[in-house]
């Protein structure tokens, strides 16, 4: 477990992992909410599942019905087959569609207060929600969340505009306010799919479901309650990591604690980091499997890196090089 750290987001901690991010902070992300977007279809590489097109429909057109052309209808919604097939001018008529609901599911649990470069996973998932949020509103959508701790969690109704986004800000910043180092209590693993059970219930048709998490504690369950959601609505999985827990640095000796425990070992060993590369990229492997059968895209955020340029990254450079057929999924 990382240590806890006094910086509360507004400024650079002095080293380690940023611990907190403050509120003023995640609404001066507005201004950074810009080239990237959750909703067009766009290739997305994945560092779970490898690469594969999103399947996110985004607004359009609706279309209602084939009619008969009356005199001042647009020339350019003639369907010229069906009035060559009825042997009558019809035109077909479309509505556009409505506001789309995004739902974020932020994962503030204690398994999130890690971080071994710039910033915990927690700050990590907060930053991805204030930049989702802030975007959505700025497209005239809304967007509600689920922010969910060790114990509880908290609901925000879809609201759009800058009230609906500072809502959700706010609740995530509130939560991550609570955090602190020390062992996770019994049953927060279970809190995942509690989430889950709730954006079921919220999200009933054609929204985007949007989880922000490090996947810790995920099942079976976990598995059935995605394959649910999938059913009717679109599912966007931004996996929050650290690069510790990808790959064990060797730094000789060291003592690793959950908070009630701890545990010396030799990182220095090549057996040990072996085999927990092996034991993290089996874990990748299977989970990226599932979410690949369902054509979930995943998003692969670190928390080395600037949040705002991740996201720019994978889902606005690529989403502009596919709309002029150039780039394809070049990573």
């Amino acid at each position: 477990m990382a240590e806890r750290r006094g910086d509360r987001g507004d400024g650079n901690p002095s080293n380690g992992a940023r611990a907190y991010v403050g509120l003023d902070a995640l609404l001066r992300l507005r201004h950074r909410a810009k080239g990237f977007s959750f909703l067009p279809r766009q290739p997305v590489h994945s560092l779970l599942s490898g690469r594969h097109a999103s399947r996110l429909r985004g607004r359009g057109l609706n279309f209602e019905e084939l009619r008969h052309y009356f005199e001042g209808d647009d020339t350019r919604t003639i369907d010229w087959l069906a009035t060559a097939r009825l042997g009558a001018p019809h035109v077909r008529v479309y509505s556009e569609e409505r506001d789309r609901p995004v739902l974020l599911l932020v994962d503030q649990r204690t398994t999130m207060f890690f971080g071994s470069r710039r910033a915990m996973k927690s700050v990590v998932a907060a930053e991805v929600a204030a930049l989702a949020a802030w975007r959505v509103t700025s497209l005239g959508d809304r967007v509600g969340a689920v922010v969910f701790g060790d114990a509880d969690m908290t609901e925000v109704r879809p609201q759009g505009r800058e009230t609906g986004a500072v809502r959700v800000i706010a609740e995530v910043a509130r939560r991550n306010a609570l955090l602190a180092a020390g062992a996770a209590p019994p049953g927060a693993d279970g809190q995942l799919n509690e989430a889950l059970r709730r954006a079921e219930r919220l999200a009933t048709h054609d929204w985007l479901v949007c989880l922000v998490t490090d996947a810790a504690g995920e099942d079976g369950e976990t598995t059935r309650l995605v394959t649910r959601l999938t059913a009717h609505n679109d599912v966007l999985v931004v996996h929050v990591h650290d690069p510790f827990e990808l790959e064990l640095p060797d730094v000789g000796p060291a003592v690793f604690s959950s908070g009630e425990a701890q545990v010396e070992v030799d990182s220095s060993s090549k057996s040990l980091r072996s085999r927990y590369s092996d034991e993290r990229a089996e874990w990748r492997k299977r989970l990226g499997a599932f979410l690949l059968r369902r054509a979930i895209p995943v998003l692969p955020v670190t928390t080395a890196e600037d949040v705002a340029t991740q996201l720019q990254a994978l889902i606005g450079k690529r989403t502009e090089r596919h709309l002029s057929g150039v780039g394809g999924t070049a990573p």
